[in-house]
């Protein structure tokens, strides 16, 4: 008609996503049917156990002879037959309540977001032609009674796109659902918002997709399927109306509901850059620390020989003293080895023999224990004057069982232990 219709500050409230979807979620707990499995489900049956020695578990088993169930177990929830585990009750907590003011929240939330076209569209939702959103109507709407009137009103006001794509998804229900009375489903439509039913519901009722609430009595099932919200909305002009009476203003409190006022914005400015940018804030914040404190990473002086130096710098000639000492050692027994393998090698032209001709067994190598059959090694130290010397004693024993001749070295090297 070209008329004007002042905004309800209902659709400027703060859109808490997190509020719909609770409350959502806690609605729809309450049209839930209890459930449960019977009482006497698996105990129908004779049965006790044959307890321990039968080579068979412990479970119950079925009384009785002459048939294949005798015998099988029974009860537990592994068995076939038995009854389940955790066996489900009626007096199951199925419903849940929700606070009034919460649920006023979430629909307050709702209207706002529908009439923001960006969510709007981004529920699938066909606006790209309507003239504005939200979509007010006269309330001559709500006196229609035929359908091809609601059918003609929606293409004049380019919505029947939404409608198209609802008889577009209409297929086949994916799942047990179908034998359930559920077959078809199909993608949501309009919300067609009146204040007075005069004959709109039957007008709109049969068009797939369309669901018309009373502005009474807005429902957030409806308002935000799934809970999301966003839902395209269609209203009369005085159901649009009455919103400032049901949910106020930030001047005054609604009028049809008791002591209740509109939910406040957290921030009245989003723009938090244009607020830490502005001279007020400036004043008040001090200047920024340009200083960098880099951290100092702690490392383990026992590992590391720069830290060590830097809480004890004795340490670096300490480090040098050991390295210096290890080199002498090894020199020291090098020079031990070589002296034994040149003693070695100068008794190689004499090997013993046994008074039964056989020659006695020399080791090769000089440098092992198993190099002689009987050896002694000691490091006597004078000063630091290492004594290196060999002694070789020609034993011979004939009280030994089979006239066994024996040499008997002992030999002080540096480079072995006592032996």
């Amino acid at each position: 008609s070209g008329k004007n219709v002042t905004l309800p500050a209902v659709f400027k409230a703060p859109i808490r996503p997190d509020v719909v979807n609770f409350v959502h979620t806690n609605l729809r707990k309450n049209n839930r049917q209890p459930y449960a499995v019977s009482e006497l489900a698996g105990h129908q049956t004779s049965a006790e156990s044959w307890g321990t020695g039968r080579a068979v578990a412990r479970i119950p088993r079925v009384r009785g002879g002459g048939t294949h169930r005798s015998g099988q177990g029974a009860f537990g929830n592994m068995c076939r037959g038995g009854r389940m585990f955790a066996p489900t009750k009626t007096w199951r907590r199925w419903h849940r309540r929700v606070n009034t003011t919460q649920k006023r929240y979430a629909i307050c939330s709702a209207l706002a977001a529908s009439a923001l076209p960006a969510l709007v569209m981004s529920k699938g939702h066909r606006i790209e032609e309507i003239p504005e959103l939200p979509l007010v109507v006269e309330d001559k709407v709500e006196s229609y009674k035929k359908t091809k009137e609601a059918v003609l009103l929606l293409k004049k006001l380019k919505a029947w796109n939404d409608i198209k794509k609802v008889y577009a998804s209409q297929r086949m229900r994916a799942g047990k659902g179908k034998m359930r009375n559920r077959r078809r489903i199909q993608r949501r439509g309009p919300c067609i918002i009146y204040n007075e039913d005069n004959g709109i519901i039957r007008a709109f009722r049969n068009i797939p997709g369309i669901t018309l609430l009373d502005v009474n009595k807005l429902n957030l099932l409806r308002l935000a399927p799934g809970g999301h919200v966003g839902r395209f909305c269609i209203w009369t002009e005085s159901a649009f109306r009455k919103l400032d009476d049901l949910y106020g203003t930030w001047r005054k409190a609604a009028t049809l509901k008791s002591d209740y006022n509109l939910p406040m914005h957290k921030m009245t400015n989003t723009d938090l850059g244009r607020i830490l940018r502005s001279q007020e804030i400036q004043k008040a914040l001090r200047a920024p620390k340009k200083k960098i404190h880099r951290r100092v990473l702690k490392k383990n002086p026992l590992k590391n020989l720069r830290i060590m130096i830097k809480l004890n710098p004795y340490a670096k000639t300490m480090r040098r003293n050991t390295i210096l000492r290890h080199a002498q050692n090894v020199r020291m027994e090098q020079a031990a080895c070589d002296c034994a393998q040149s003693d070695y090698e100068h008794l190689q032209g004499w090997r013993p023999h046994s008074l039964s001709g056989q020659p006695v067994a020399v080791f090769k190598h000089p440098c092992r224990k198993e190099a002689f059959p009987s050896v002694r090694v000691e490091f006597p130290v004078f000063g630091f004057v290492p004594v290196l010397y060999i002694r070789i004693c020609y034993v011979w024993w004939d009280s030994w069982p089979g006239g066994l001749e024996t040499i008997q070295l002992s030999t002080y090297w540096p480079c072995y232990g006592n032996w």
